[in-house]
């Protein structure tokens, strides 16, 4: 029991020394330099590839003369080592690189990911160039994302604020849209280099940020065995982590339902004639609603369970699909964009807290990486599918919407039988030790 003491100090002193314990006061610092310098990374990468996004589809659409299918076939098989990206959380978790688990192998991969963005503008505008420098261009995306993906979850089980954390990380790449919606419909009607050349100067200004400013004890291994026997310890953490597996399962169910991310587009351009300045302004619209969302739910977070959470963000994303039923004209386009950035976002943001709850302590990057490639993989199968249904059989638009709704409420079935060790605790609320 703490006492105030009146002789000394004034009343407004003690009571400062009371609702603010030093030890509270220095947690809370040190979770905002951690979120600082985590979302500049987020920020940085994300406005690169945000910028590059649509004149990259222009590209292809345009230049290439590829139809829905084979645009989503580039992207699918672009990512590719995004799917594998738990090589890369072993790396960063159990390899140490120059004495460090997360620094050099953060550097490394920004500066070669800003000249693989230069080399994708001066590579022949053919499929294959194209397509081969993209995927060597996302194997270093993908381990920067890996490596700030196992900050953020060190950060957040640390703090006991994964919530707030992975909100911030979907609430920094919302309001990135704010300026790469309209910068990337300006930049597609122009030289595509233009476009490139400035998502890879992003990539070399976050070298000397994190040259200066990240910390971390080093590491080093003695003997090579050792490090062998460390990505042993992580490949069977992979395998005998049940919570690990059920919360990527969840993932995997809710986003395999037939996508018309790319449909989606060929109707804009196509149907509805929308411009490229146009096209780009909703993702404006999108990143400010978004941000709005994610801004929600930091702090509806705190005072629900993530079992009401995820079943609610499951409805959430059903009415925000069914929204684009009637999507017919540029006032309804920006109308449900608005709409759809704001429910977008509480529909995954659930998601991404139960990956960052799932991930087993001293393992951050790795089973944060494998929920992501979980993610990204049935993402661009999803997107996949949906593009071959609108080719091959030639549905339409709005049937592509109900077949993504209603396969998705199906998965309110499976949210009763996930972990209770993952799902009945408040941000914020510290959790139990978990394998």
């Amino acid at each position: 029991m703490e006492t105030v003491r009146t002789d000394t100090k004034s009343d407004e002193e003690a009571l400062a020394a009371v609702s603010l314990p030093p030890d509270r006061a220095e947690a809370s610092d040190s979770l905002r330099r951690d979120a600082l310098l985590i979302g500049v990374g987020w920020l940085g990468t994300a406005l690169a590839m945000g910028i590059a996004d649509l004149p990259l589809r222009y590209l292809l659409k345009d230049h290439l003369g590829l139809p829905p299918h084979a645009t989503a076939w580039f992207f699918a098989a672009g990512n590719f080592p995004i799917y594998i990206k738990p090589l890369a959380g072993i790396l960063s978790d159990g390899v140490p690189l120059l004495g460090t688990r997360r620094k050099h192998y953060l550097l490394l991969s920004l500066l070669a990911g800003g000249a693989l963005w230069l080399l994708l503008g001066l590579v022949p505008r053919a499929f294959e160039s194209l397509l081969w420098t993209f995927v060597a261009l996302n194997v270093c995306l993908t381990l920067t994302s890996t490596v700030l993906g196992g900050l953020m979850v060190d950060a957040g089980q640390r703090h006991n604020a994964t919530g707030r954390l992975s909100a911030q990380r979907v609430g920094i790449t919302r309001a990135v849209a704010l300026v790469a919606g309209p910068l990337s419909g300006f930049l597609a009607a122009r030289a595509f280099g233009l476009s490139v050349g400035l998502s890879a100067a992003l990539h070399f200004a976050l070298v000397p940020v994190f040259a200066l400013f990240l910390r971390e004890e080093p590491l080093r291994f003695r003997h090579n065995n050792r490090a062998l026997a460390e990505v042993g310890r992580q490949a069977r953490t992979l395998l005998h982590s049940g919570t690990l597996w059920s919360a990527a399962g969840l993932v995997f169910l809710v986003i395999i339902s037939p996508g018309f991310g790319t449909p989606l587009f060929y109707y804009q351009t196509n149907v509805l004639r929308f411009k490229p300045q146009f096209i780009g302004n909703l993702g404006l619209v999108s990143g400010a609603f978004g941000f709005l969302g994610a801004c929600v739910y930091g702090l509806v977070c705190r005072r629900w369970n993530l079992r009401l959470l995820l079943a609610a963000s499951i409805v959430v994303h059903i009415v925000g699909t069914l929204l684009y039923l009637s999507y017919r004209s540029p006032a309804l386009a920006l109308l449900i964009t608005a709409a759809n950035g704001a429910t977008g976002v509480l529909a995954i943001l659930p998601l991404y807290d139960l990956a960052a709850r799932a991930t087993p302590r001293g393992s951050e990057a790795l089973g944060y990486s494998l929920m992501m490639s979980v993610w990204n993989f049935t993402n661009a199968l999803s997107d996949l599918l949906g593009s071959w249904l609108y080719d091959h059989f030639h549905l339409r638009f709005v049937h592509l919407v109900w077949l993504n709704a209603g396969t998705t409420a199906l998965v309110l079935l499976a949210v009763p039988f996930l972990p209770h060790v993952l799902m009945n605790r408040r941000d914020g609320e510290a959790s139990p030790v978990r394998a």
